[in-house]
């Protein structure tokens, strides 16, 4: 499947980014991102020698991962990865390989030596540019240990930089080589000063922070123009920020080849439709079809509970849906879509064997086989916060592109158990109550996302002199830099107070509101 039209990265300084299945191995690419260097994440296995000659890193990082260096057969980077000539920084089980593969000694994990969660690291050895500007004043800076291995004997050429109790080894280097290694995870916040270890390890590579949203869009144009042709493109239209972004990128490339297809399917927000067809119709002169399938998408929702089985069906719904309006328009070979990075990761496994999947994304795990278009994804390369900026440089404005995000599958996602019209009534005007509460508040732009979700469950309340027997509604707040990970958001009791009082005096149909204080990971930030 063509998924093309992004710049061709060989434009720019690359690092290698490989995964051995850390948790937070997307973490890394969003610091580097924020420092202006383009990187890749591909998992160990697929870098073969081949590869890393193709591939042509400028450096090289090894994530964490949850294996041990011990086990006969654990995940290994290739040994020509090591002769490229070009820094290489390894990270908890990143460091452990290096060390390893090139004559150190790890141990098995002991109690005495394990280290989770925070620790301080203390300088040792003489300074170095890898560690400019990291010791704080008092001698000692904070990181984030996650790690039951340790390295009990650093390999020849390494000098050790950095101590914790934990970790005798917990930053060494090879300066000669411009190998560096750490125990800990700087990508992390709960590492406070991490970025400078990014900073420093960067500039010692000779990255010029080439990677600009100014640059992407330039170079995405060409990409589009090369890939499309002259041929027209069907954009799949939520009225989100990626989608948005993803189509006046497009029409900027290609003008009026592109349509848009709104597709409202019967589950977007309270008056949404409305908005966001007078803002594209109006506002970007776009040509856009509105296509009004909430019938059918209810339909086959009817009595599904299962919520990966509603994002496939909700998935192929919209395939569906695109290309029938692409049957109808002369020369319609491309559909574009506002698929991420983060989808692309979150969907695929770093295991390389059959996928261990989270959730299907609507605009990827949720495809069919056959789609009859090739596809067009401008952004697939982007994080969350890049593609805003990007919209910035295209001139979308900041009230829209400060909307929190809202997935593909709308509030079929936001509805356990089984859809009905009803419900969706309910949560509509509960959403729309609580959203009106945070702008009210002053606390939208400080929140990543916010929504209901209307539980699957009624409870017993009383109204007035009255029994009521209605639903019960989880309130859902977080805040994030790229929706990788993300906590709740600290609302005073006084708020939630105010907020649950005016959804179940407003809101026909919810009796009793809850609030969501779930971090991700370990959960998810939607419900489904």
């Amino acid at each position: 499947m063509n998924t093309q039209a992004v710049p061709d990265p060989q434009d720019h300084d690359r690092l290698l980014i490989i995964d051995f299945g850390s948790q937070v191995t997307q973490l890394i690419a969003r610091r580097l991102r924020e420092l202006h260097v383009y990187c890749e994440i591909h998992p160990y296995q697929s870098v073969t020698d081949a590869f890393l000659a193709e591939f042509a890193p400028k450096a090289v990082i090894f994530s964490g991962g949850p294996d041990s260096v011990t086990r006969a057969g654990s995940p290994r980077p290739p040994a020509s990865v090591y002769t490229l000539g070009v820094p290489i920084l390894g990270i908890c089980y990143g460091q452990q390989v290096m060390m390893q593969d090139l004559g150190g000694k790890v141990e098995a994990g002991e109690h005495a030596t394990a280290e989770f969660g925070r620790a301080y690291v203390t300088p040792a050895g003489t300074a170095t540019e890898f560690l400019a500007g990291w010791f704080t004043a008092g001698g000692r800076e904070q990181v984030w240990m996650s790690h039951g291995d340790h390295v009990s004997e650093i390999a020849p050429g390494f000098d050790v930089l950095g101590t914790s109790p934990g970790a005798p080894f917990a930053i060494t280097a090879d300066l000669d080589r411009r190998f560096y290694a750490v125990q800990f995870h700087p990508e992390v916040h709960h590492t406070p000063n991490g970025r400078a270890l990014y900073e420093n390890f960067v500039k010692l590579a000779g990255f010029t922070g080439d990677w600009t949203m100014k640059a992407y869009r330039e170079e995405a144009i060409r990409a589009i123009r090369d890939q499309v042709g002259d041929a027209k493109v069907i954009c799949g239209l939520s009225g989100g920020v990626d989608s948005s972004v993803a189509a006046v990128l497009i029409h900027e490339a290609i003008g009026d080849q592109l349509t848009c297809v709104f597709v409202d399917h019967g589950l977007l927000r309270q008056d949404e439709a409305e908005q966001v067809v007078t803002m594209f119709r109006d506002t970007y002169n776009i040509p856009l079809i509105h296509a009004e399938e909430s019938d059918r998408f209810l339909g086959e929702l009817d009595g599904v509970s299962d919520p990966e089985t509603k994002r496939k069906i909700i998935g192929r719904l919209f395939i569906d849906v695109f290309q029938h309006y692409a049957d109808q328009i002369e020369g319609a070979a491309f559909l574009a879509q506002g698929t991420l990075y983060p989808d692309v990761i979150e969907s695929v496994s770093f295991s390389g064997g059959p996928s261990v999947t989270i959730k299907s994304h609507h605009n990827v795990g949720g495809l069919p086989e056959k789609m009859g278009l090739k596809l067009v994804e401008p952004l697939r390369e982007l994080f969350k916060d890049e593609v805003r900026a990007l919209g910035r440089e295209l001139g979308l404005p900041d009230s829209f592109i400060g909307r929190h995000p809202f997935p593909g599958p709308g509030l079929a996602i936001r509805c356990p158990g089984e859809i009905t019209r009803e419900k969706l009534a309910i949560l509509r005007r509960a959403d729309a109550v609580f959203i009106d509460q945070i702008r009210k508040h002053g606390l939208y732009d400080e929140i990543w996302q916010a929504f209901v979700a209307i539980l699957p469950v009624r409870t017993v309340g009383v109204m007035g002199d009255g029994r009521t027997y209605d639903f019960a509604c989880a309130l859902r707040a977080v805040t994030s830099v790229d929706g990788m990970t993300a906590d709740y958001y600290p609302f005073t009791h006084d708020f939630l107070g105010e907020t649950a009082t005016r959804i179940i005096n407003e809101v026909k149909g919810i009796n009793r509101v809850t609030y969501d204080i779930t971090s991700k990971p370990p959960g998810t930030i939607e419900w489904e």
